[in-house]
Formats: structure tokens, C-alpha cells, sequence
């Protein structure tokens, strides 16, 4: 069973109290002698006693009753001594005053403080109600001023002349004494402080009522903006849809339209090939039947006999076709391709002044980014980094709000808080609610921008200690080449960001974490949605001859 350290310093107290009484006075050691039998005690006490044994001339010890004679000589322990001045000390811290943490003490109890009830201004001292029943006694008849227990009263007295403060001078601005008004304050416009705390008491209420009243129509505008940017989600989530089945019509359409022309135009190449062809075949018959005849005419001529050479001729066949026809030198689809040509400028006429169109009303979309922008403005937070964590590799400046790696040891003390291994940081102050911030970066290599749980490592090679390794921190890395998003070791890589300006948005009851990058306009760079558990803490990741800046957001 655990024992709280009150219980442990009680009964060490005891145990004490024990060892170093006085058994014959039961008190604690008073100038603590010890005699032969070894025990202590006081050294009045024991001469006390043995003065009362001097007629008999034996000694005894009070305790074990053990004999001696002659008399001991006392002398005083010193160590006994110093352990009991000790015990004393404890037992003076170890006493609780009679009042609650935020209580204010009487200031005329000398032990136990007890709760003060009243403080007196000309006294300059708070009372118990014993001790105020005491000071009314003494000062009744002279009226000193008293006021319900505070622990400001020098808060209320005018440090140049000892009065109490109750003027104030509009004038200057400040709470006076009488003295002052004769003085210094002479002829200002001056009223008692209870007439000006009115006053300012019904200003501040009207100032209080306007920012109640400026929270309740942020609050209307917020839950507004929420709803035009839900409505805004799905309206593009749906015309993302409908535009998508559009063009794959469209597209589907133009595939058959293409379809449509490539097949007349085979089909038109195919019959004119094949009449073509099919005369090709005759021509060539034709050829071949002309050159046997021709064949068997020159050998015919070449015969001597005059008789065989007439009923030779006979047989030779002069007669064929002589029909003659005109063949084109190419087949020509030129036609076509102009119209096809034709179709196509029209088709990009037509589509670009319809995207024109498309775009101008995208573009009416742009109030949405600019309603966005003014909420991070009321959500805006100028964090600044926490020296205790910095790594001994990294540089503050700028009222620490610059964080650079510039490879130097800077020996910065040691401290549990600090990373002592990879080069991070985090920032002072806690994110709970919503909050917006921006970061620029500068130099040859990447930053990490995170954010993570104060519990994260600090110490050593591992995981966790390292932004983006655990699940104690979500880290997005941006260089001149990549960009990526790790939590929990696991990786996605992203589009690589030109703008070195990346703005944070954190809502975490809502559990989002949205990174954007800033140029002239604002465009998303990844966003996760998730359940935070604790506090997040801004963090940062700088690599070597690398600059990183926490922003200053201005209109």
C-alpha cells in the first residue's frame, strides 16, 4: 500500500521524537548529556536527579536504574545536539497551517496560521477572526478602515507617502492618495476610485456585451462558412461526377464518330481495290496471251516453206480485245481529311469557348477560398520554438521564431526536453482548439513541418524520437525535389510543392490536420483526417544550411 510523503515525514518525525526524548521530562533533549549505561537526557534533568542522591553517594540511571559511583562527569553530546536541532526544524516545516491554498494567512499567528477574515489598511496586516476581535478592541474608537482578506494590500497604499489609495487621477491615469492630490496631482481632473470603477465597470460591461455579442455572430459565421464549404464539397464532388460522364460521352461519341469514318473510308478503298485488281488480272492475261502469239509469229517468219508458212498464219489468232480505259495515278482521299480537318477546328473552337465559359464559373468559386482565409485569420497564432528542446545543431533568432541548421555545436545545456540526436524542435505553446499558423523555409535542402504530442521522445536514434516514425506525430517533408507525408513510419509521397510558403490549419476536436501551400492563391497540399488524444505542439525538422521562419500572417 503506497504511503504520500506527508505519512513518511510524520512517522520519521515519530520515530525520532522517540530516540531523542528526555524520559524524565518527556520533552525533547534540552543541552543532551549521555551517561555510562548510554542513554541521554536532559542535562538538567539528570544533575536534577542526582542532586537528590548526593547524601548517599550511589547514582543511578533513572531508565535501567544501573549504579555508579563516584558521580559521572556530564558533558554535553554534541551530536545528540545537532540531530535534535534538526528533528526541531522538521517539525516546523512539517506543521500545516490552518489555511487553504488559496487563503490568505492572519498575520498576527505566531504557530498555526489561521484563515484571515479581515484586513485593516491603516495596519497594513490581516486578522483571524480571534485576532480581529482583538485589534476591534484596541481600535475601535479610532476607525481604522477594514475590507474583506486580501493578500494585495501593499497593492493599495501609495508607496511615496504610506496612504491609502483612494483617488483616481483621470488625468494621469492612476490611482493617488490624498498627499499626491496636493502635490504632484494638483488641480487634475481627479475622482474617487469607487465613482471611477463605476464607471469604467459600465464600460466594460458594454465592451464585454459587444464581444459577446462579435462571438455569437463569428460563431454564425463560422457554423456559415462550415456549411458553405460542406455545400461547396459536394457540389464539386457531384460536378467532378457529371462532368466526368459528359466527357466520357463526349469521348465515346467522337471513338465512333472516328470509327464510323475509318470504315468508309476502307470500305471505299476496298471496292476500288478490288475492281482494280480484278482488272489487273485480265490486263495480265491479255499480256500473256499477246506474247505467246507473238512467240509463235516470229518463229512463223523465220519458216522456209512457203506453203507451211500460209497454212500456218491461219492458225495464229490476230484478233483480242482493243476496249482502252484511263487509270488514276493514286487513289485520293484528300476530300475526307478536310473534312475531318474541317470538323476538328470547329470541335476545338467549340470546346475552347465552352471551357472558357466552365472556368469563369469555376472562378466564382475562388469567395469560398477567401472565406476560408479570414477564418484562419481569426484562428491565426504566432507560435515561437521552445530553446529547451532545440537540438545543438540549430540556431534561434528573431525572438525565436527562426530556427536555422548551420552544423555548429552550439553546446546548449542539457535538458530532458531536448533532442539530442535528430534535428527538431517543438514550440512552447499547445494547440487545443482551432489554429492556423505559416511557415517559410529557405536554404539548398527540406524541412519537416509537424506537429506532435509533448510526449514524444527525446533521446537517442529511435523511432521515437523521430517526427513522422510514431504515432505520436504527423510530419509533412518539402524540398526542392519531393514532397511526402509520414505518420507512424508509414509514408505517402505527394506532388512536389513550388511555393516555399506552407500554411497549417488544426482543428482538433475536429481531428483535421491540413497542410496548404501559400502563393497568391491557397491551394491544399494534403489533409488527414484522425483523433487527437492530447495537446498538439508545433514542430520542426531543419536540414543542414537550411533557414526556417515562423511567419507573421498580415491582411
Amino acid at each position: 500500500m503506497a504511503h504520500s510523503a506527508g505519512e513518511m515525514a510524520e512517522a520519521s518525525i515519530s520515530v525520532d521524537q522517540e530516540q531523542f526524548t528526555c524520559p524524565v521530562c518527556l520533552d525533547l533533549l534540552k543541552d543532551p548529556v549521555t551517561i555510562p549505561c548510554g542513554h541521554s537526557y536532559c542535562m538538567n534533568c539528570i544533575s536534577d536527579c542526582w542532586d537528590q542522591e548526593d547524601q548517599k553517594g550511589i547514582y543511578r540511571c533513572p531508565l535501567c536504574k544501573q549504579t555508579f559511583t563516584p558521580r559521572p562527569v556530564l558533558g554535553k553530546n554534541g551530536m545528540i545536539a545537532e540531530m535534535v536541532e534538526k528533528l526541531k526544524k522538521t517539525r516546523i516545516s512539517s506543521v500545516v497551517p490552518h489555511t487553504g491554498s488559496g487563503d490568505v494567512q492572519c498575520d498576527s499567528c505566531t504557530e498555526k496560521k489561521q484563515k484571515a477574515v479581515k484586513s485593516c489598511l491603516e495596519c497594513r496586516s490581516s486578522y483571524c477572526q480571534n485576532h480581529l476581535e482583538q485589534h476591534e478592541s484596541l481600535f475601535r474608537s479610532k476607525g481604522h478602515n477594514l475590507m474583506d482578506a486580501t493578500g494585495r494590500l501593499q497593492e493599495m497604499i501609495c508607496s511615496q507617502h504610506g496612504k491609502l489609495l483612494e483617488i483616481y487621477c483621470r488625468t494621469d491615469q492612476q490611482c493617488i492618495c490624498m498627499l499626491c492630490l496636493v502635490d504632484e496631482h494638483k488641480n487634475h481632473d481627479t475622482v474617487s476610485t469607487a465613482a471611477e470603477r463605476k464607471e469604467k465597470q459600465r464600460h466594460f460591461g458594454e465592451t464585454q456585451r459587444n464581444i459577446q455579442k462579435r462571438i455569437q455572430q463569428r460563431e454564425k459565421d463560422l457554423q456559415e462558412l462550415r456549411e458553405a464549404v460542406a455545400s461547396h464539397k459536394r457540389s464539386a464532388q457531384t460536378a467532378v461526377q457529371d462532368s466526368e460522364r459528359i466527357f466520357t460521352e463526349l469521348i465515346r461519341s467522337i471513338e465512333r464518330r472516328r470509327s464510323e469514318v475509318t470504315q468508309l473510308i476502307r470500305d471505299q478503298e476496298r471496292a476500288a481495290v478490288s475492281r482494280a485488281e480484278e482488272r489487273l488480272e485480265r490486263l495480265e492475261q491479255e499480256i500473256d496471251d499477246l506474247r505467246r502469239r507473238d512467240a509463235e509469229l516470229k518463229q512463223l517468219s523465220h519458216t522456209h516453206h512457203h506453203v507451211h508458212f500460209l497454212q500456218s498464219l491461219s492458225s495464229v489468232s490476230l484478233s483480242g480485245s482493243t476496249d482502252g480505259f484511263t487509270v488514276s495515278s493514286r487513289l485520293s482521299f484528300d476530300d475526307v481529311v478536310k473534312s475531318v480537318s474541317q470538323l476538328r477546328d470547329k470541335l476545338q473552337q467549340f470546346c475552347s469557348e465552352e471551357t472558357e465559359k466552365i472556368s469563369g464559373r469555376v472562378m466564382t468559386v475562388f469567395t469560398i477560398y477567401m472565406q476560408m482565409m479570414c477564418l484562419f485569420l481569426s484562428d491565426f497564432y504566432q507560435f515561437t520554438l521552445d530553446p529547451s528542446t532545440v537540438h545543438l545543431h540549430l540556431y534561434l533568432s528573431e525572438g525565436n521564431t527562426v530556427i536555422t541548421h548551420t552544423g555548429t555545436n552550439y553546446r546548449y545545456p542539457d535538458h530532458p526536453d531536448r533532442f539530442n540526436h535528430h534535428a527538431q524542435a517543438l514550440c512552447q505553446e499547445s494547440i487545443n482548439g482551432r489554429c492556423y499558423w505559416e511557415v517559410e523555409y529557405s536554404g539548398r535542402e527540406g524541412v519537416h513541418i509537424v506537429v506532435a504530442y509533448k510526449s514524444i521522445g527525446r533521446k537517442g536514434k529511435r523511432n521515437d524520437s523521430r517526427f513522422g516514425y510514431n504515432n505520436q506525430s504527423w510530419r509533412l517533408y518539402c524540398s526542392n525535389s519531393r514532397c511526402s507525408f509520414r505518420h507512424n513510419i508509414i509514408c505517402t509521397e505527394l506532388p512536389v510543392v513550388s511555393s516555399r510558403r506552407i500554411g497549417v490549419y488544426v482543428d482538433h476536436s475536429a481531428g483535421i490536420l491540413s497542410f496548404y501551400s501559400i502563393s497568391d492563391t491557397m491551394s491544399l497540399i494534403h489533409r488527414v483526417q484522425t483523433m487527437f488524444t492530447q495537446p498538439l505542439y508545433p514542430g520542426f525538422g531543419v536540414q543542414n544550411d537550411t533557414t526556417l521562419k515562423l511567419c507573421r500572417l498580415t491582411l
